[in-house]
């Protein structure tokens, strides 16, 4: 931490206006949250399933052979996707013929495939001091030998939370999934949600004075986000701007 810490004073000293007026050391509480979800894939519907529901929504259809010899395409290829239609709940075969859900129309009719997927499982990271999780993985948790004390404003309430709002849940796995222009998958059900361990992350303060502007202000060193933390800067300047002031200016 010593080598860090050093690294970031020089870096802050490059700026010849600022005066390092104190640093500080404290630990944030990090709680792992282990969650079990249904995802979906949604993608823009391909041509050839557009015409095979068209096509069951505007005459009788008994197989997958008479829409191959309707549509001119080889059997193979209707009967996997009429098979996956099916799944999918999309057509159902009702009174001898193929007919379209309720989903299969309203999904015909936006242009959009969604298919559901395996559930899966993924592990975040909840920051009482930021209410919320961060958008990083586990495998970013370091462990330490000594860590300084804890954060002098840890909401001690927040802390030993262990139940998180399902749409505050489902946003945070949304940003970890990849989107392309054609398809992308979504969070549908969150089935589970289990709150595990609580790391501490250690952060390095340091309380600036700009001699130009003559101004008082903060920054602060997140070591699990590897990078400066505007989030705890803002909540530690609304708390402290007010004896900082009075103390050093």
């Amino acid at each position: 931490m010593s080598k860090l810490r050093q690294r970031l004073m020089r870096e802050l000293q490059q700026n010849r206006h600022l005066k390092i007026v104190k640093s500080n050391e404290w630990c944030i509480p990090i709680r792992t949250v282990e969650v079990t979800y249904e995802p979906i894939r949604r993608s823009t519907m391909d041509v050839l399933m557009k015409m095979l529901l068209i096509s069951m929504q505007e005459a009788d259809f008994q197989n997958a052979q008479e829409l191959s010899e309707l549509l001119l395409v080889d059997p193979l290829f209707i009967e996997d996707l009429v098979s996956l239609m099916s799944r999918v709940r999309l057509i159902e075969h009702r009174e001898n013929f193929f007919r379209l859900t309720s989903k299969g129309e309203q999904q015909l009719e936006q242009g959009i495939f969604e298919e559901e997927l395996d559930v899966e499982t993924a592990t975040l990271l909840f920051s009482p001091c930021h209410y919320g999780f961060l958008p990083i993985g586990e495998d970013r948790i370091e462990e330490y030998d000594e860590l300084p004390e804890s954060y002098r404003y840890v909401d001690k309430e927040a802390e030993q939370q262990e139940q998180f709002e399902e749409a505050m849940i489902i946003a945070a796995l949304q940003q970890e999934k990849e989107e392309s222009t054609t398809s992308q998958t979504l969070i549908e059900t969150i089935v589970n949600t289990e709150a595990k361990q609580i790391n501490d992350i250690p952060c390095l303060e340091f309380l600036l004075h700009d001699k130009e502007q003559d101004i008082v202000y903060v920054r602060v060193w997140n070591t699990l986000l590897n990078q400066w933390d505007s989030t705890l800067e803002q909540r530690l300047s609304e708390k402290e701007q007010l004896r900082w002031r009075e103390e050093y200016l």
